[in-house]
Protein backbone atom coordinates (compact mmCIF):
# COMPACT_ATOMS: atom_id res chain seq x y z
CA UNK A 1 0.00 0.00 0.00
CA UNK A 2 1.06 3.62 -0.35
CA UNK A 3 0.62 6.81 1.63
CA UNK A 4 -1.32 9.32 -0.46
CA UNK A 5 -2.20 11.89 2.19
CA UNK A 6 -0.68 13.29 5.40
CA UNK A 7 -2.59 15.51 7.81
CA UNK A 8 -1.06 16.97 10.95
CA UNK A 9 -3.62 17.40 13.73
CA UNK A 10 -2.30 19.46 16.63
CA UNK A 11 1.28 19.11 15.37
CA UNK A 12 1.12 15.32 14.97
CA UNK A 13 3.21 15.08 11.79
CA UNK A 14 5.90 17.37 13.17
CA UNK A 15 5.97 15.46 16.48
CA UNK A 16 6.40 12.14 14.67
CA UNK A 17 9.10 13.48 12.33
CA UNK A 18 11.09 15.24 15.06
CA UNK A 19 10.67 13.00 18.13
CA UNK A 20 9.72 9.57 16.77
CA UNK A 21 11.42 9.13 13.37
CA UNK A 22 12.20 5.43 13.94
CA UNK A 23 8.58 4.66 14.80
CA UNK A 24 7.43 6.67 11.78
CA UNK A 25 9.81 4.64 9.60
CA UNK A 26 8.28 1.46 11.05
CA UNK A 27 4.76 2.67 10.21
CA UNK A 28 5.80 3.54 6.66
CA UNK A 29 7.41 0.09 6.32
CA UNK A 30 4.23 -1.62 7.48
CA UNK A 31 2.09 0.32 5.02
CA UNK A 32 4.42 -0.36 2.09
CA UNK A 33 4.70 -4.06 2.99
CA UNK A 34 0.95 -4.78 2.94
CA UNK A 35 -0.24 -5.72 -0.55
CA UNK A 36 -3.89 -4.67 -0.53
CA UNK A 37 -4.62 -6.53 -3.75
CA UNK A 38 -4.29 -9.83 -1.88
CA UNK A 39 -7.35 -8.82 0.13
CA UNK A 40 -9.67 -7.70 -2.65
CA UNK A 41 -11.68 -10.90 -2.49
CA UNK A 42 -15.05 -9.89 -1.05
CA UNK A 43 -17.96 -10.11 -3.48
CA UNK A 44 -20.44 -7.38 -2.62
CA UNK A 45 -24.03 -8.19 -1.81
CA UNK A 46 -24.92 -4.53 -1.24
CA UNK A 47 -27.70 -3.00 -3.34
CA UNK A 48 -25.44 -0.27 -4.73
CA UNK A 49 -22.56 -2.58 -5.74
CA UNK A 50 -23.91 -6.11 -6.33
CA UNK A 51 -21.25 -8.55 -7.48
CA UNK A 52 -18.43 -6.00 -7.29
CA UNK A 53 -15.11 -7.26 -5.91
CA UNK A 54 -14.19 -5.28 -2.78
CA UNK A 55 -11.33 -5.07 -0.31
CA UNK A 56 -11.97 -7.06 2.86
CA UNK A 57 -11.21 -4.85 5.91
CA UNK A 58 -10.76 -7.68 8.43
CA UNK A 59 -8.10 -9.45 6.43
CA UNK A 60 -6.39 -6.13 5.66
CA UNK A 61 -6.30 -5.45 9.42
CA UNK A 62 -4.79 -8.90 10.00
CA UNK A 63 -2.07 -8.18 7.44
CA UNK A 64 -1.22 -4.92 9.24
CA UNK A 65 -1.14 -6.74 12.58
CA UNK A 66 1.27 -9.35 11.29
CA UNK A 67 3.77 -6.77 10.01
CA UNK A 68 3.51 -4.51 13.09
CA UNK A 69 4.18 -7.53 15.31
CA UNK A 70 7.22 -8.49 13.22
CA UNK A 71 8.58 -5.00 13.99
CA UNK A 72 8.01 -5.56 17.74
CA UNK A 73 4.96 -3.33 18.18
CA UNK A 74 2.57 -4.35 20.93
CA UNK A 75 -0.94 -5.06 19.66
CA UNK A 76 -4.36 -4.81 21.25
CA UNK A 77 -3.30 -2.82 24.30
CA UNK A 78 -6.27 -2.58 26.63
CA UNK A 79 -7.33 -0.22 29.37
CA UNK A 80 -9.97 -1.69 31.68
CA UNK A 81 -13.07 0.44 32.20
CA UNK A 82 -14.65 0.59 35.62
CA UNK A 83 -17.85 2.46 34.87
CA UNK A 84 -19.05 4.77 37.65
CA UNK A 85 -22.53 4.30 39.06
CA UNK A 86 -22.73 7.52 41.12
CA UNK A 87 -24.46 9.40 38.31
CA UNK A 88 -27.63 7.33 38.21
CA UNK A 89 -30.79 8.88 39.60
CA UNK A 90 -32.08 7.58 42.94
CA UNK A 91 -35.09 5.91 41.35
CA UNK A 92 -32.96 3.93 38.89
CA UNK A 93 -32.00 0.45 39.96
CA UNK A 94 -28.76 -0.05 38.08
CA UNK A 95 -27.84 -3.50 36.80
CA UNK A 96 -24.36 -4.67 37.65
CA UNK A 97 -21.81 -2.59 35.76
CA UNK A 98 -20.27 -4.03 32.63
CA UNK A 99 -17.63 -6.58 33.52
CA UNK A 100 -14.66 -6.82 31.22
CA UNK A 101 -15.30 -3.50 29.46
CA UNK A 102 -12.18 -1.94 27.96
CA UNK A 103 -10.73 0.54 25.47
CA UNK A 104 -8.18 -0.83 23.05
CA UNK A 105 -5.35 0.67 20.97
CA UNK A 106 -4.35 -1.31 17.86
CA UNK A 107 -0.57 -0.85 18.20
CA UNK A 108 1.82 0.78 20.62
CA UNK A 109 5.58 1.25 20.73
CA UNK A 110 7.73 3.78 22.58
CA UNK A 111 4.76 6.04 23.51
CA UNK A 112 3.38 6.10 19.95
CA UNK A 113 -0.15 4.75 19.49
CA UNK A 114 -1.41 3.61 16.09
CA UNK A 115 -4.95 2.95 14.97
CA UNK A 116 -5.74 1.28 11.64
CA UNK A 117 -9.30 2.24 10.72
CA UNK A 118 -11.22 0.55 7.93
CA UNK A 119 -14.52 0.83 9.79
CA UNK A 120 -17.38 3.24 9.95
CA UNK A 121 -16.79 6.98 10.00
CA UNK A 122 -17.57 7.61 13.66
CA UNK A 123 -14.73 5.33 14.79
CA UNK A 124 -12.01 7.47 13.19
CA UNK A 125 -13.27 10.64 14.87
CA UNK A 126 -13.54 8.76 18.18
CA UNK A 127 -9.97 7.46 17.83
CA UNK A 128 -8.48 10.92 17.25
CA UNK A 129 -10.69 13.01 19.55
CA UNK A 130 -11.28 10.64 22.47
CA UNK A 131 -9.41 7.33 22.56
CA UNK A 132 -5.93 8.74 21.94
CA UNK A 133 -6.48 11.37 24.64
CA UNK A 134 -7.57 8.63 27.07
CA UNK A 135 -4.44 6.60 26.32
CA UNK A 136 -2.29 9.71 26.85
CA UNK A 137 -4.07 10.43 30.14
CA UNK A 138 -3.36 6.84 31.22
CA UNK A 139 0.35 7.46 30.56
CA UNK A 140 0.70 5.10 27.58
CA UNK A 141 1.20 7.40 24.58
CA UNK A 142 2.36 10.93 23.77
CA UNK A 143 1.38 10.99 20.09
CA UNK A 144 -1.01 9.08 17.85
CA UNK A 145 -1.11 7.97 14.24
CA UNK A 146 -4.42 7.23 12.52
CA UNK A 147 -4.15 5.22 9.29
CA UNK A 148 -7.27 5.39 7.12
CA UNK A 149 -8.09 4.87 3.46
CA UNK A 150 -8.20 7.67 0.95
CA UNK A 151 -11.61 8.06 -0.69
CA UNK A 152 -10.47 6.12 -3.77
CA UNK A 153 -9.71 3.09 -1.56
CA UNK A 154 -12.82 3.49 0.63
CA UNK A 155 -14.91 3.43 -2.54
CA UNK A 156 -13.66 -0.12 -3.10
CA UNK A 157 -14.84 -1.29 0.34
CA UNK A 158 -18.27 -1.76 1.88
CA UNK A 159 -20.39 1.36 2.13
CA UNK A 160 -19.92 3.64 5.11
CA UNK A 161 -16.16 3.21 5.49
CA UNK A 162 -14.42 6.34 6.71
CA UNK A 163 -11.87 8.06 4.53
CA UNK A 164 -9.03 10.56 4.82
CA UNK A 165 -10.67 13.51 3.07
CA UNK A 166 -13.73 13.23 5.31
CA UNK A 167 -11.87 13.29 8.64
CA UNK A 168 -9.53 16.06 7.50
CA UNK A 169 -12.52 18.26 6.63
CA UNK A 170 -14.13 17.58 10.01
CA UNK A 171 -10.97 18.22 12.02
CA UNK A 172 -10.24 21.41 10.07
CA UNK A 173 -13.72 22.69 10.90
CA UNK A 174 -13.71 21.40 14.49
CA UNK A 175 -10.37 22.90 15.41
CA UNK A 176 -8.00 21.80 18.17
CA UNK A 177 -9.08 21.68 21.81
CA UNK A 178 -6.72 22.01 24.75
CA UNK A 179 -7.11 18.29 25.58
CA UNK A 180 -6.23 17.03 22.07
CA UNK A 181 -2.94 15.24 21.60
CA UNK A 182 -0.75 15.43 18.48
CA UNK A 183 -2.04 13.01 15.85
CA UNK A 184 -0.63 12.28 12.41
CA UNK A 185 -3.32 11.07 10.02
CA UNK A 186 -2.14 9.00 7.07
CA UNK A 187 -4.42 8.43 4.08
CA UNK A 188 -3.51 5.24 2.25
CA UNK A 189 -4.30 3.74 -1.13
CA UNK A 190 -3.82 0.36 -2.77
Amino acid sequence: MKIGGIYSFNGGAETMQNLYPKQLDDIKTVISTVDANLYKDKISAEKTTPGKRLFRPRTLNSAFTQVFQQLQWQSQIRIQCDYPTDFYTQDYSAPSTAKGAFREMDFLKDRVGVEIQFGKYAFAVYNVCAKMTIFRNEGLIDVGVEVIPLKELADEMSSGVTYFEQIVWDLEHRGVADIDIPVMILGIRA
